[in-house]
């Protein structure tokens, strides 16, 4: 483990690996940089991988108040540490945490799977509940039921929650509560045009074949908005998408990048 200290003095931990272009792993809401190991380490065969702890997770620190800005400081610290334009590759809501650096600071390319964006009505009233419930819960210091909250979210039905509880990995959910704020705050409601119009790199946006159809419509709808950026499907995949496919993608995407 190795750490940078961000702007605001947060300290960010990050494991380093693989040799080649830098690559800056991105996490999505309710993980910490163990979730994505497994990414890391396929993409360690062609990138020099940093895979970090956004603020508030695993070994990371974290500094009130809360502001996006804040962790886009934070990935100005590991682009600072790997001293290159980097790929950055953004999973699910981190995704949309990286499309925002992406259009604020020098890196060389950006991959976003999956970004969880509504694109209806329906989903934007339901992305507003969620909001609302969401910062109801945490205001009350009810991390358990934020958690809870946040699976029923993206899909899981009561009784699978329930069963979720009994698992090791329920005490961990729960201690990530508090950043489920700081993934909807990337997010941010209906797709921020402004932002992805000002990213002027090279970008993909990636969806599984096998992932419900809004958020494949959110993840086409992203790369509608982003100029010049391309959108593709790695069939049979689900949100849970298998390591080394996602990692091929993005290493064919990379391949056809302009020399540096």
């Amino acid at each position: 483990m190795e750490t940078v200290t961000s702007q605001d003095g947060t300290v960010i931990a990050f494991d380093r690996l693989g040799a080649g272009e830098p690559l800056i792993l991105v996490a999505g809401a309710s993980c910490d940089r163990q979730a994505d190991a497994a990414l890391a380490d396929a993409l360690g065969e062609r990138f020099d991988v940093v895979n970090y702890d956004r603020r508030g997770r695993g070994e990371s620190t974290d500094t009130l108040p809360f502001a996006v800005d804040r962790e886009i400081e934070d990935i100005a610290a590991l682009l600072d540490f790997v001293g290159a334009a980097p790929i950055l590759v953004g999973l699910s809501s981190g995704a949309a945490l990286a499309a925002r650096a992406a259009a604020k600071l020098p890196v060389r390319a950006l991959v976003m799977w999956e970004p969880p964006y509504p694109t209806d009505e329906q989903g934007l009233a339901a992305a507003n509940a969620y909001t609302a419930a969401l910062r109801d819960r945490l205001d009350a210091d009810d991390q358990d039921g934020a958690f809870a909250l946040f699976l029923g979210r993206v899909g899981l039905p009561p009784e699978a929650i329930a069963g979720m509880r009994q698992s090791p990995y329920w005490p961990q959910g729960v201690r990530l509560a508090p950043t489920l704020a700081h993934d909807d705050a990337a997010l941010g409601g209906p797709i921020p045009t402004d932002v992805f119009g000002a990213i002027s790199v090279p970008a993909l946006v990636l969806a599984g074949g096998a992932s419900p159809k809004m958020l494949q419509d959110g993840a086409r709808a992203a790369a509608e908005a982003i100029p010049g950026s391309v959108f593709d499907t790695l069939e049979g995949q689900t949100h849970d998408a298998a390591a080394d496919v996602l990692a091929a993608a993005v290493v064919d995407f990379t391949a056809q990048l302009p020399a540096s």
